[in-house]
């Protein structure tokens, strides 16, 4: 049974209700918090935490229960409340069921998974002070060694959930890697994925008839001194699992924006407009919705994410934005302070079908757009073969292949636009803008040509030759 159980209200559990879920064990378990109040535990008797729940979450954008859980709720705003249960106590995962199934019944709501649900009360049997006292305080972690915080998942889909940022925040701040260990039927959403790409933090694939493999390389892995490590073979090289086979070819393709945008930091600037109008070229409607972890529960609102940015400064803050239903569409901003000013690190997918062509005749016009009236500084246009729903398997997957690149006007002036206008070979900017000041947009070709990684090498290789 999954130790994960949401509970999916129309109305916000208020105390009374999430202490009638609490005693889904009786009597005899203790209530406690953590995390400033925002996390609530249910413990044993001796205080050994069982089931901790996180404080309730408006979801106000449509699709999101669908999008990460595949679970439809009715139309409108739900309230989302996760319980998580110890792995090391064998009733926990029935006490985090019962206590979201409570929810249910009370608010009139439902659970995810659905075959978690019950309003049984479940007796603690287990001698827990046979089990060793949690090393650690983040409800996620499941593991935590000299090196390593390792948090089990058994969802479908592994979302960077507040839990899921918490661990990952704690596990850098300590200087530990950020270990997720799934089955090989769990894929990752794309804010997960960006998230566990610095090593040593891995997707680590717990197969039943392959051991562990790195979701992402493929790495065969083996536990280690307390941390998941590559198996290397008498040469020296790692290892490549079996399973880690290619994804067949369905014609689904990801089109891919990353971007990089600069501000002056004065008091008039608003962020996210960049974003913003991305998503208009290229979805015909702005965000629906934009968070700082899944699910994202808050409508789009630019001057509001600028508000959270401008609070956190001078530490940078990382945010997620979706799309309506309709098209998939996911995006990450980074917002950072440099002595330049304040810069937005963004990258955007947008799903397609196999019958679906994406719009790289508009990107052109897009690129004019952030250069013109927002601070673009580079964007790099790129198309892959992967899924329409944005969603990463535990598969190989070909990397993408670049279509164009785009100079923004301070960077071209920097570089020089003689320099920047002629490189040695081939491509041949297109100017974009005032005559005197342009930006200069390269088309590197029509994302189905790998060698036009070849070429997007040379240009960068040449544009740093200033």
């Amino acid at each position: 049974m999954t130790k994960d159980v949401i509970a999916l209200t129309p109305e916000m559990p208020d105390l009374p209700t999430l202490l009638a879920g609490l005693y889904a064990g009786g009597p005899d378990l203790g209530v406690n918090t953590t995390a400033d109040g925002a996390v609530v535990q249910l413990c044993s008797p001796d205080g050994r935490p069982l089931v901790s729940v996180e404080a309730p979450i408006l979801v106000q954008v449509p699709g999101e229960t669908t999008r990460l859980l595949d679970h439809t709720v009715a139309d409108g705003p739900v309230w989302w409340t996760e319980a998580r249960a110890s792995t090391a106590v064998a009733e926990a995962a029935r006490l985090a069921g019962s206590f979201a199934g409570r929810l249910a019944t009370v608010l009139g709501g439902t659970v995810w998974p659905p075959e978690a649900a019950t309003t049984d009360v479940v007796p603690l049997t287990t001698d827990v002070s046979a089990i060793p006292a949690p090393a650690t305080g983040t409800p996620a972690v499941d593991v935590l060694t000299d090196t390593t915080a390792v948090v089990i998942q058994d969802r479908p889909l592994i979302a960077m959930t507040s839990w899921l940022s918490d661990a990952l925040r704690t596990a850098t701040a300590t200087d530990r890697a950020l270990q997720i260990v799934t089955p090989p039927t769990a894929r990752l959403t794309l804010p997960t994925r960006t998230a566990l790409r610095g090593l040593p933090n891995r997707w680590v694939v717990q197969d039943p008839e392959h051991g562990y493999y790195d979701g992402l390389s493929g790495a065969v892995l083996h536990w280690k001194n307390g941390i998941f490590t590559p198996v290397h073979d008498e040469q020296g090289t790692t290892r490549v699992a079996e399973a880690f086979t290619p994804t067949p070819d369905t014609g689904d393709r990801q089109l891919i924006l990353t971007l990089r945008t600069r501000h002056p930091a004065d008091e008039n600037l608003v962020l996210g407009r960049a974003l913003e109008t991305a998503f208009q070229h290229l979805t015909g409607a702005p965000p629906a919705g934009w968070s700082t972890a899944e699910p994202v529960n808050l409508p789009w609102f630019t001057r509001q994410l600028t508000d959270l940015a401008r609070a956190r400064a001078p530490r940078p803050t990382w945010l997620v934005a979706v799309g309506h239903p309709d098209r998939p569409a996911l995006a990450t901003v980074r917002v950072f302070r440099t002595p330049a000013g304040v810069e937005e690190d963004i990258t955007l997918a947008i799903g397609y079908g196999g019958d679906e062509a994406p719009p790289l005749d508009t990107v052109e016009d897009l690129a004019a757009e952030l250069a013109a009236q927002h601070g673009l500084v580079t964007l790099l246009t790129s198309l892959r073969a992967a899924r329409r729903d944005l969603t990463v398997p535990s598969h190989l997957e070909l990397p993408s292949i670049p279509v164009t690149f785009t100079l923004g006007h301070d960077e071209t002036e920097r570089i020089g636009p003689a320099h920047a206008e002629h490189p040695p070979q081939h491509p041949t900017p297109a100017r974009l803008g005032p005559t005197a000041q342009p930006a200069l947009h390269y088309r590197l070709g029509d994302g189905t040509d790998a060698r036009a990684w070849t070429t997007f090498q040379r240009l960068v290789q040449h544009l740093k030759q200033t």
